[in-house]
């Protein structure tokens, strides 16, 4: 039997239970420690946070701080705001890590895939050739080769940058 140690999961099995005490998109936000909560920029109506549990390195996640399920009900601005954090993760995703691609989207509702079906939110995931190999399509495992600490570290200065500077598209 073949073994993977992946320590860092114990971290995403041991909340299971404890996931339906808030919305963790409305509480992140409300707490000031950026780094501890994958906050990589805060916007007017938007904010953008690192995936915890990411499909690849550099996996982000676009959040109105509107609590909603349903995109719809986002008002023009919250909408513009969304689709400019998009544009800026991938900017800021192609300068730090050169990917090959992005997958960009949304899973609106459980039964489509949303992990937290509440708050809607907006994925980009980076992609580079090769990154779907034998370990997920033979071994059913995913492997991903940074921490997600170093992750932040690498892009935050990048957010910050392109934030600070009013170049480049970045959420208002």
């Amino acid at each position: 039997m073949d073994r993977l140690w992946a320590p860092w999961r114990m971290r995403y099995i041991s909340t299971i239970d404890s996931r339906n005490e808030g919305c963790i998109f409305c509480t992140k936000p409300r707490e000031s420690n950026d780094r501890d909560n994958l906050i990589l920029l805060r916007g007017s109506h938007v904010f953008i946070i690192m995936n915890l549990y990411p499909y690849n390195n550099g996996h982000l996640m676009i959040v109105p701080f509107q609590h909603t399920s349903d995109i719809l009900t986002l008002s023009p601005e919250t909408a513009a705001e969304l689709w400019e954090g998009v544009c800026l993760c991938k900017q800021v995703l192609a300068q730090t890590f050169k990917p090959d691609g992005f997958n960009v989207g949304m899973n609106l509702g459980r039964t489509a895939g949303a992990g937290i079906d509440q708050h809607m939110h907006m994925h980009i995931v980076p992609r580079w050739n090769g990154d779907t190999n034998f370990m997920p399509v033979v071994g059913e495992t995913k492997v991903i080769s940074q921490g997600i600490e170093e992750t932040y570290d690498q892009l935050f200065p990048h957010f910050k940058e392109i934030a600070g500077s009013g170049s480049g598209s970045s959420p208002s």
